[in-house]
């Protein structure tokens, strides 16, 4: 019996339908809107992927991962689906004495802060909820004003870096919206917390926002695959050597458990 690594999309759609327990997925599939249920089938096959699917489906949605990771994020952060949901999430707000709180959203697939929002109240959040200025589904969090925003780069066990977010001029602390960034080091807790969100993930290497609110944390702002890189000090070209180097070694220690392999790629 022969085994397969995927090295490209063509192939994936070329042999989807063949694919069997001990192949493998090598690269990441762009899944379309209502096609993550090829996820699941291919988990049913025993099809594996590399990053893993749960880290790919994971870095695409927002959602998602307050859905998976909810553990890690900070308290009263929800998923909105639609207006039921925010009904819901609204009576949980009351009881909790926070109306009158401001919020912030986060739009499912948005980068880069361009699609987060602040809302006065949880009620002008509802008011615009389902309209083209917040679109469901959308993520929906208490706005924290003494909030400390870490960038974690993690690849593996090859290299590691964390730097600090600041942004004096503007709520969202990113170096996007005009932000700087210094170089911050990691305690043991930190760096056990970023190990516990990436085994729960799925994710052999990422980026990870860690944040701390009003001095409580760490807690999970985002993770990622892949993300901008501008405030680290690896360059690109390390990082992309220091990525292509984790995949074959991957891809070397599958050819061990399954053998012969055969590589699909263009």
């Amino acid at each position: 019996m022969e085994y397969y690594i995927v090295l490209s999309y063509r192939k994936f759609c070329e042999y989807f339908s063949e694919f069997k327990k001990g192949d493998l997925i090598g690269i990441r599939i762009p899944f379309k809107p209502g096609e993550e249920v090829l996820v699941v089938d291919l988990i049913n096959r025993g099809v594996e992927a590399f990053p893993s699917f749960l880290s790919q489906l994971l870095s695409k949605s927002k959602c998602m991962q307050v859905q998976v990771l909810k553990e890690f994020m900070p308290p009263y952060t929800f998923v909105v689906k639609d207006k039921t949901s925010l009904l819901e999430v609204m009576s949980r707000v009351c009881k909790e004495g926070l109306y009158e709180k401001k919020f912030v959203t986060k739009l499912d697939k948005a980068n880069c802060g361009l699609g987060i929002k602040l809302w006065s109240s949880i009620e002008e959040v509802f008011n615009f909820a389902g309209t083209q200025v917040l679109e469901y589904p959308f993520v929906l969090q208490p706005f924290y004003e003494n909030l400390k925003d870490i960038r974690v780069v993690w690849l593996g066990d090859e290299y590691k870096e964390a730097y600090q977010r600041i942004n004096p001029t503007n709520f969202r602390q990113n170096i996007f919206f005009g932000g700087d960034s210094k170089p911050y080091e990691l305690s043991e807790r930190e760096m056990d917390f970023c190990k516990r969100v990436m085994k729960r993930g799925g994710f052999p290497y990422a980026h990870i926002d860690m944040i701390y609110v009003n001095g409580s944390g760490p807690f999970l702002g985002e993770i990622n695959l892949k993300g901008g890189i501008k405030g680290a000090k690896i360059s690109s070209l390390e990082y992309e050597s220091i990525i292509s180097k984790i995949t074959k070694e991957y891809f070397k220690s599958w050819e061990s458990r399954f053998s012969p392999v055969k590589y699909l790629y263009p």
